[in-house]
Parts: structure tokens; sequence; C-alpha cells
């Protein structure tokens, strides 16, 4: 058994290899500064990117979502310097190749991002979602995921948009591996914080004996999660560094005047 999981890893390995590499034209510019991306970001805010890789293309298919990816901030202070090259290792992630990892903002400073923030969790609260993330460094990426992801980007099919989520809540099941959305989720929900959960309607009856019905939310497995939940969840809010650090529209300079 243990033979064949090692014969599995290496495919594995070799799959995503070929899947991280980069496609040429297939992922949109930065709209933010690297300095006005730095200055917005607070900890605990989630980073989406927008990738350009083979895999990358995979996921945002089956999300039918332009993000591909997302990294966790977890603040300056936390994580170790960049060798070589004095810069903090700010953002969490779980990298295909090197599994869940720590690396410097600058990785993602020329890709399409967008910050999502949740609201409403006291400094405690922030300061445990990131934990519970740093607990798993070096955990390994899970490989399950990077073969079901190769099928459908060598094999495409029309697969229904109703199906496309469930295609990706598949995996090993082991804890010591994970997938960038998924480990996100867990550290969020780690201290009981919504992000996109299934919501039912309770029937109940108030005092005056009116029958009424309440909103009752249930957790969302963690595997079910991708980049794009933390873009539509209706408990993060988008920030635009842009706008975050000062916008007037009266300043932009263009390249040639308006025609009346």
């Amino acid at each position: 058994m243990n033979v064949v999981k090692g014969v599995l890893d290496q495919i594995g390995q070799r799959i995503a290899r070929y899947l991280t590499q980069p496609r040429v034209g297939s992922a949109q510019l930065a709209t933010s500064r690297p300095e006005l991306l730095a200055s917005s970001l607070r900890a605990g805010d989630v980073l989406l990117i927008d990738g350009n890789t083979r895999i990358a293309g995979a996921i945002k298919y089956l999300t039918q979502s332009g993000w591909s990816h997302a990294a966790l901030y977890i603040g300056l202070g936390r994580g170790e310097t960049a060798r070589g090259e004095g810069e903090a290792k700010v953002l969490l992630e779980a990298d295909v190749l090197e599994g869940v990892r720590l690396v410097p903002l600058s990785t993602y400073s020329h890709n399409h991002t967008r910050i999502c923030r949740p609201i409403g969790l006291s400094a405690g609260n922030i300061d445990q979602v990131i934990n519970y993330a740093l607990e798993r460094l070096d955990y390994r990426y899970d490989l399950k995921n990077i073969f079901d992801l190769a099928r459908y980007l060598v094999l495409p099919t029309a697969i229904p948009s109703s199906w496309r989520r469930n295609l990706l809540s598949l995996g090993s099941g082991d804890p010591t591996r994970a997938i960038c959305s998924s480990l996100i989720a867990q550290a969020f929900q780690s201290v009981r914080y919504p992000i996109l959960p299934d919501v039912r309607y309770q029937q109940a009856r108030g005092l005056n004996g009116r029958i009424y019905y309440k909103q009752i939310l249930k957790i969302r497995h963690h595997s079910l999660f991708v980049p794009r939940d933390f873009d539509v969840s209706p408990y993060f809010q988008i920030i635009k560094p842009q706008i975050e650090a000062g916008f007037d529209p009266t300043e932009v300079d263009w390249e040639q005047p308006l025609e009346a």
C-alpha cells in the first residue's frame, strides 16, 4: 500500500509541475500598485489571486470565476524574512508543489488581486484564525485534488454549473494535506465565523401565536470552499487599495481630453 501511495505521489508531483507552468496572456494584470496593496492589507485579510497557470485555468473554469487562488495575510512580525531579500513573508498559502508555506507579498504584487476582509471579528479572534493556519505550515498539498483538476483540464467537458462545486469537493481526506481555500475556510471556521454557509429556514411560532420562519446557518464542509466564496460572501468586505488611499477623479491624467 505504501509503495502504491509513493508511486501515486510521484505521479501527482509530475502532474503538479505541469499544471503550475504559466500560460501566456491568460490573467488580468494588477490594478493596484504594490505599495497601495501593502498599505491596505490587515491581519486576517484573505487575498484572492487571478493566476495564470494551467491549474489556475482549471480552477477558474470549474468555479466560473476570475479567482484561482487564496492566501491569508498574517501581518508583519509573524513570518520569517525571505532569504536574501529582506522582505517579510506575510502571506500564508497552500502551494501545489511546496505545500503550506509563507511567502512575501511581492509574490503576487503583479497579479490581479482582491482583498476580502472579515467583519466583526475581535483582535483575539483574528489571532486564533492566523495561529490555526500557522500550525499547519509544511502540510502537503492534497494531490488527490491535482488528479481531479488534471482530468478536467486534459479531458474538458461541458459541466453543469450546479455540479462544479462538488467536483472540487474532492480530496484524500488526509488531515495533513490541504488545498488553499479549504485551509483558510478551516481557519475561520475554527472561530465559528461564517463564509458562505448553507442557509435553511425553520418554522417557529411567536409569543402572539403567529408563525414565522427564522434563518438557520449550517456550516458548509471546508472541502466545499473555493476562492470565489470569499468574494461573494456577505460577511467579507471588499477593500479597494486605490480608494483606501484616497481617490480624486479630478486628478486623473487622461492621454487626450474627453470629447464634448
